[in-house]
């Protein structure tokens, strides 16, 4: 699990995307889809780190100062020239500005995780079964508790289809990142994973 953030205002962050553009295309991106070059700042704008530690549970988190980037994409109707997988909804290029917030210094190990669901009884989304209410298009027969596991080629394809190197395992779950087969032996300090973004907001 990647490391959690904690803005200053208190609230969980939203897992932010690690696709970035490097600065010499953001402007021409922006030069490209000027209309879209709209501002949106945050509802508490605050990028000073708050005095105190004391009893808030922030104990080994760093601070990570506010600032802002362009999110976004230029969409020619169908997707994204710079990202043809991307969703039109992706676009249009605007600016965004994030407050300063806490963050943990380290991934949430295997090991921490265990404590957190031995001291809670928590159960993750993987380990949940799914239902006909929530995937009501989908077969019975898949409708199982699992997750998604990464299966490499071993040829090239193209990378217009995720499906071809991801699939839906059943029995997937933080215990068990490959499937039913695979456990935390001698794993106890690795991030744990197949864990949904309710499962880090619980944790």
């Amino acid at each position: 699990m990647s490391a959690l953030a904690v803005s200053a205002a208190g609230g969980l962050e939203q897992p932010k995307c690690e696709l970035c553009t490097p600065p010499s295309r953001v402007a021409q991106l922006l030069a490209a889809n000027k209309s879209s070059a709209e501002t949106h700042r945050a509802t508490a704008v605050s990028d000073e780190q708050p005095s105190t530690l004391a009893n808030n549970g922030l104990s080994g988190m760093v601070w990570i100062p506010g600032g802002e980037f362009s999110m976004g994409a230029v969409m020619n109707g169908s997707g994204s020239s710079e990202m043809p997988m991307a969703s039109n909804d992706a676009g249009p290029i605007h600016r965004v500005f994030v407050d300063g917030f806490w963050m943990d210094a380290t991934t949430v190990t295997n090991e921490q995780f265990e404590k957190f669901v031995k001291a809670t009884g928590y159960v993750t989304i993987a380990e949940r079964t799914p239902t006909k209410e929530e995937f009501p298009t989908a077969p019975a027969e898949n409708l199982v508790a699992g997750s998604v596991v990464f299966a490499p080629t071993d040829h090239e394809v193209p990378l217009d289809n995720h499906f071809q190197w991801w699939t839906y395992v059943k029995g997937a779950n933080w215990r068990h990142p490959q499937g039913p087969e695979s456990d935390l032996k001698g794993k106890e300090k690795y991030p744990v994973v197949q864990i949904a973004y309710p499962d880090a907001e619980a944790y």
